[in-house]
């Protein structure tokens, strides 16, 4: 039976629904938000009212039907916190929007003035950290993201959080045109593999789709079997339980991709703009925006989740956790000394 300490088997619960499949709705997007707001309103940089604003109308709409919301702190903590129900999870990112390009690649740090401490002692349930990364980046570049997320690894045992690790591939400046989607299995599955260690300390691994992003095979066409090997070695390499993510996919290959992650052992999905991109289509009429949202927006939700509670895997039984026996999950430490052991 797999031992997990107590702020972690919380949080991993709380961002579930009862089966413990995830659910979970992501608005912590900052420059896929700031850049078009600035360019409709036709300034230099993006009102912080116009983004708490579209922060809190998706998270109205979106947070019932959701067993969760990623939120970032600056723009959405304090306008969405409360529009969520009580009973959702709270996952809060931690990486900063902006990163230090260098020709070498891109690192990454935390958002000015927050940490993983403040996080927590916010009451969130987990810790998003986004990693940009290339397997064939220089190696000092690897080695500042490997050490970036170590570091906020310890922080998390440390405060007892979850802690969701999200990678995301990106061109380096040497690419190739194309080069990037033509290597992305293989990037994305080597990414995997640099973060696979315990010493990560990663709770959950948000992914990104290891084959095509836009026009992904019918899961019950002649072309599924070659994909569905792809999302086979993805889960396979998975050394906690996963959740897929969208990378800005329409609606229809999001799906699609979805039912290729669940079938391969993912345990649902944390996505953002896939769910609520059509509904930001009308900004600034924020009323046309709430109505998408409405009738839209989640329903869509609502599909994704009835596809979920199909094919997902509930995060105590991955194999990681137990496989098929799993589902019970000891506290670390339990036993009559647990008080004086949990330090």
């Amino acid at each position: 039976m797999t031992e997990i300490s107590p702020g972690k088997l919380w949080g991993l619960r709380r961002l579930a629904d009862a089966c413990g499949r995830w659910k979970m709705v992501a608005i912590d997007q900052r420059t896929p938000l700031m850049a078009p707001i600035a360019a409709r309103r036709g300034v230099a940089e993006a009102p912080y009212e116009d983004l708490a604003a579209v922060k809190a109308a998706v998270t109205r709409a979106l947070a019932p039907e959701a067993s969760a919301m990623l939120l970032d702190p600056n723009f959405a903590y304090p306008r969405c916190a409360g529009e969520m129900p009580a009973t959702k999870g709270l996952v809060l990112a931690l990486e900063h929007h902006l990163t230090d390009e260098t020709p070498a690649g891109r690192r990454s740090a935390e958002i000015p003035y927050w940490s993983v401490a403040k996080i927590r002692r916010i009451g969130a349930d987990a810790v998003k950290l986004l990693v940009w990364y290339r397997p064939d980046a220089d190696a000092a570049v690897r080695a500042h993201q490997q050490a970036f997320v170590q570091r906020m690894g310890r922080n998390c045992r440390e405060h007892d959080i979850v802690l969701l690790l999200e990678l995301l591939v990106y061109p380096l400046a040497g690419d190739a045109p194309g080069q990037l989607e033509a290597q992305r299995t293989q990037l994305v599955l080597d990414s995997m593999r640099d973060f696979a260690a315990a010493d990560f300390g990663v709770d959950i691994y948000k992914l990104e789709p290891p084959a095509a992003l836009r026009n992904v095979p019918d899961p019950g066409g002649a072309e599924a079997a070659a994909v569905q090997a792809t999302y086979d070695k993805l889960g396979a390499l998975t050394t906690r339980p996963w959740v897929l993510l969208s990378a800005a996919a329409g609606p229809d290959d999001f799906r699609r991709s979805l039912t290729y992650a669940c079938r391969a052992g993912a345990s649902g999905y944390l996505c953002g703009r896939a769910i609520w991109q059509s509904a930001f289509e009308h900004f600034p009429d924020m009323a046309a925006l709430e109505r998408t949202l409405a009738t839209v927006s989640a329903p869509y939700v609502r599909e994704l989740n009835e596809l979920t509670d199909r094919l997902a895997t509930p995060w105590m039984r991955h194999v990681a956790l137990g496989g098929a026996s799993g589902g019970a999950a000891r506290l670390a430490g339990e036993g009559p000394e647990f008080a004086r052991g949990y330090a």
